[in-house]
């Protein structure tokens, strides 16, 4: 297997994805009339802030599973030369691995608590030994290496 991905590019390809994709979101909630940026602050649109949730959730589960089913590299990994593994045997995951991994990953981060389980999920690849694993990693059982170049 390839040498281990460092914990510092994870996270730089983690945050070019969140543009990414966040940049869709946001013309798609905007599109539609849907984004917390426009409620009253006195009066919380809950249906609102809902839909852009799960509007999120799904965008971002999808892009990630889809692009890491295919190939094992988001477009922010492939820049930054890493791809995801299967950690038993280095292959590309499967499709049940990829959203298994996106939606540990992805389904807080939408709905409650994106800056700390962020932090959390994918900071944890910082300090786990001897796979440098966040816990989406550790759930699907892969680890993110890199591909040289």
């Amino acid at each position: 297997m390839p040498p281990l991905a460092d914990s510092g590019k994870r996270t730089l390809a983690r945050i070019i994805d969140m543009i990414l994709v966040g940049v869709v979101v946001w013309l798609l909630t905007w599109g539609f009339g849907v984004s917390e940026y426009d409620t009253d602050a006195d009066k919380v649109e809950y249906s609102k802030s809902l839909a852009q949730s799960v509007i999120a959730a799904v965008l971002f589960i999808g892009y990630d599973t889809f692009m890491t089913a295919q190939t094992g590299q988001t477009l922010g990994k492939k820049l930054l030369n890493m791809r995801v593994a299967n950690l038993d045997n280095g292959a590309t995951p499967s499709v049940q691995s990829a959203l298994i991994r996106a939606a540990v990953l992805w389904i807080p981060f939408a709905f409650c608590c994106a800056c700390i389980w962020t932090a959390i999920s994918g900071g944890w690849s910082f300090f786990d030994r001897p796979y440098k694993q966040g816990l989406h990693d550790k759930s699907a059982k892969t680890v993110v290496v890199s591909t040289g170049g």
